[in-house]
């Protein structure tokens, strides 16, 4: 009797470890075909309104690791990953003639340019009478667990986590397989991870600032986890760090391997448990799932909203007529507003491909509350730039601080002074950054458009040649004074 042969595709799911797709397509089949295919659509793409390439060097690079790890995990069980370079509706339909595969298993996905891909599969597909089966593999919670159906999901946050965390329950993460049984066909080419180069990507510069030098893969995620909840305990203080600028442990970094799916958040759940049963709850164990109920939330928005979250006017559907000032966002890009906070961070995100949570409602706030620039050209910007680039979370942090969210609380304005000298106060954050200021004592740090020649003169910074004058004089903001 022939044996059942199920392909399962990895998308943003690049781990072994409570990975329903492979934990189904293990059930229903003999043997498994893993593939994994670079879409140029996405490798080699535009994004519409910046022009800028869909994926920086940063994210590309930390893919590229994560494919390679995923690949060396199956090859230790038996398995292979068969590694492709074209369209998934192509690819996958040649793969299943060639392997006379009965089905292609794949986690799925939810937003728009995702969606057009998986419905082309599906199509393909079901035209040579195969069937695409698709599992979760995204969410903390299981949507069928949920009190509401995903149309009724709460727009406000602290609703939905009311409604959800004390009477939904986060099942176990499903097993890693201990062995994966490949399926066997004659003149199969698995193929090799393909490098930057192979898409024309200058690879990202070594920055010794970096708060973390990210390493792609469910490896390095796994032992990210382990550090930083058992190793270092540093999650006991994590409410208290989690607005940090500088180091690798203010916060849990998890970031880009939840994104790319190296890290379950379930299996995260699990740890944050077990390390409360040996150690004991506090308030900073429970703002680690404070965090992943966030990420719960926004994929939630995505899903109940679909394309509004790119539009102009957002969920809401009220569009603000913002500026067009090709030359100030340039600025904003590059790190060269002239304030010094908002500077530093841009400057961070170019050359490291992260940026804290403080940083990044910060030069939200600034791009479209000051500068009053349309919102999703900084949107654009950290999906080309950021090795954490998640589609939900992005699009819907940055409706909010637009103003065009469905949450009816609209201010999100955050005062650039105050947000710095708070968080900043020594200001070593901006000398690590713009050390063009390093002169500076920290009451100067954060307005040299404040000194007078005289001064400048004795710091050794020029405005206007050492450090650029202020697209906004500091002034703006202290005007006012008593908002965040």
């Amino acid at each position: 009797m022939s044996k059942r042969l199920a392909i399962v595709w990895f998308r943003r799911d690049l781990r072994l470890h409570d990975n329903e797709a492979l934990t189904d397509a293990l059930k229903h089949a003999d043997e498994v075909l893993p593939v994994f295919i670079f879409d140029p659509r996405e490798w080699r793409g535009t994004l519409p309104h910046t022009g800028l390439p869909k994926i920086g060097s940063h994210r590309a690079k930390f893919v590229l690791e994560s494919v390679l790890d995923l690949k060396k995990n199956l090859r230790k069980r038996g398995a292979d990953l068969l590694i492709r370079i074209g369209k998934p509706e192509e690819e996958l339909v040649e793969l299943t003639h060639q392997t006379h595969a009965s089905w292609v298993f794949c986690n799925r996905e939810r937003t728009q340019e995702e969606l057009v891909v998986q419905n082309a599969v599906e199509a393909n597909l079901w035209a040579i009478g195969r069937e695409v089966y698709y599992s979760r593999g995204k969410l903390l919670y299981y949507t069928a667990d949920l009190p509401f159906p995903i149309t009724h999901t709460p727009d406000v946050f602290t609703q939905f986590r009311k409604e959800t965390e004390r009477i939904t329950p986060v099942r176990e993460p499903l097993p890693t397989p201990m062995r994966i049984p490949l399926a066997q066909e004659e003149g199969l080419d698995f193929g090799e991870v393909p490098t930057l180069s192979d898409f024309g990507i200058v690879p990202p510069p070594e920055d010794k600032r970096a708060a973390i030098h990210w390493q792609g893969g469910e490896t390095a995620g796994l032992d990210r986890l382990a550090y930083y909840l058992f190793d270092s305990q540093a999650i006991s203080t994590y409410k208290e760090t989690r607005n940090g600028l500088i180091g690798s442990d203010y916060s849990t970094k998890f970031s880009a391997w939840l994104a790319h799916g190296c890290l379950s958040p379930k299996k995260i759940y699990a740890e944050v448990k077990a390390y409360e049963e040996k150690n004991g709850a506090n308030d900073s164990t429970y703002w680690v799932i404070f965090e992943l109920l966030w990420r719960d939330f926004f994929r939630l928005m995505g899903k109940k909203h679909g394309n509004a979250i790119f539009h102009k006017g957002g969920p809401k559907g009220e569009a603000s007529t913002w500026r067009k000032d090709p030359a100030a966002f340039q600025r904003w890009m590059d790190g060269q507003t002239g304030t010094p906070f908002i500077d530093a961070n841009m400057r961070e995100i170019a050359l490291t491909g992260f940026m804290s949570n403080r940083g990044r409602q910060n030069v939200a706030s600034y791009l479209v509350k000051d500068l009053k620039l349309d919102w999703r050209l900084g949107a654009e910007y950290f999906e080309h730039q950021l090795t954490d680039y998640d589609v939900t979370s992005n699009w819907c942090n940055w409706n909010y601080v637009a103003g065009v969210g469905s949450d009816p609380r609209e201010d999100r304005y955050f005062n650039i002074l105050s947000q710095a000298q708070r968080y900043d106060d020594n200001g070593d954050y901006v000398k690590l950054w713009c050390p063009e200021l390093s002169a500076l004592p920290c009451e100067e740090i954060h307005q040299p458009d404040q000194l007078t020649d005289g001064e400048q003169s004795a710091r050794g910074v020029k405005l206007g040649v050492d450090y650029p004058t202020p697209l906004i004089p500091s002034e703006h903001w202290q005007r006012k004074k008593g908002r965040r």
